[in-house]
């Protein structure tokens, strides 16, 4: 048994082949509530990629919550009872709170059992950048590195982790608060499709307009090509919402440019689908800002 346990949640999108390299790995499943039903995304839930995206474009459409203190203290204090320590990461406090649930439920947790450590980091990550993060950082557990050599590796690194993404409609955009009525209205009639980043303070940025998905495609080639730094980690993470064949067509592009890279295939998950919408395709990497 290992010394801690390492912990995500349902935010952060691995491809199948990094899920299987990583099977110990602990990820707490989230609601996501779907044409006024509660339904629970992740390990052992009732909810589907498949499902969840063909919900959209009959056009249904819902909303996402943040985990509660209950569900956390469900996790962490199965693995405190084993003896081991906990090192949590979370998605992003620039778009949800659920990172301040975690740390109300670890201080609780701490005086219960005040001989083990629990240590959440805000990951400032979210997405297929967040499953990069937590793959990265899931090798170097099972290499057996220390919680505390994680942590601060976890730490160090987060800014590192690069989100460049575009949508293919503003439509979910708008939904979500995120664009208003006008300028969905005059993206769709321009073909727009919106290149959108993380900040550093993790939070959703418009970060450019391309028309058309080729161009698109084109200006994720552009955003690797200026900040990829191999050296941080050679796994680039492609993600997409209900639309394989853009991601395969952008992983096959990539491979032919960038030799050194090492590309898997994500499924965009519910918690950032329902903002995204089907059509979403994500390049994350490990780069220089």
């Amino acid at each position: 048994m290992r010394k801690y346990q390492l912990i995500t949640d349902a935010t952060a999108d691995l491809a199948p082949k990094a899920l299987n390299e990583i099977p110990e790995l602990e990820i707490i499943p989230m609601e996501v509530i779907l044409d006024g039903e509660v339904r629970i995304y992740g390990p052992g839930g009732d909810l589907s990629v498949e499902e969840f995206y063909e919900a959209l474009r009959q056009g249904k459409y819902g909303s996402t919550s943040q985990i509660n203190q209950n569900t956390y203290m469900q996790y962490f204090e199965k693995y405190l009872k084993r003896g081991q320590d906990i090192l949590y990461l979370c998605l992003s406090t620039g778009l949800s709170a659920t990172y301040q649930n975690a740390c109300i439920c670890a201080n609780e947790l701490k005086e219960k059992y005040p001989q083990r450590s629990i240590k959440c980091i805000d990951s400032l990550c979210a997405c297929a950048g967040e499953g990069l993060f937590v793959y990265d950082a899931a090798k170097r557990w099972q290499d057996g590195a220390c919680l505390e050599e994680l942590f601060d590796w976890m730490i160090k690194r987060r800014l590192n982790v690069c989100h460049w993404f575009t949508v293919d409609t503003m439509e979910f955009l708008k939904k979500g608060g995120r664009v208003n009525a006008a300028a969905a209205a005059v993206g769709t009639i321009l073909q727009i499709k919106p290149l959108l980043r993380i900040d550093e303070d993790g939070r959703l940025v418009l970060a450019g307009k391309p028309r058309g998905r080729r161009q698109a495609q084109e200006e994720k080639i552009r955003c690797l090509k200026e900040s990829w730094n191999p050296s941080l980690g050679r796994t680039i993470m492609i993600a997409h919402g209900d639309c394989y064949e853009e991601a395969a067509a952008l992983k096959e592009e990539i491979e032919a440019q960038f030799v050194e890279a090492d590309c898997m295939i994500a499924p965009v998950g519910p918690i950032i689908g329902m903002h995204t919408g089907p059509g979403m395709v994500a390049c994350c990497f490990w780069g220089t800002r």
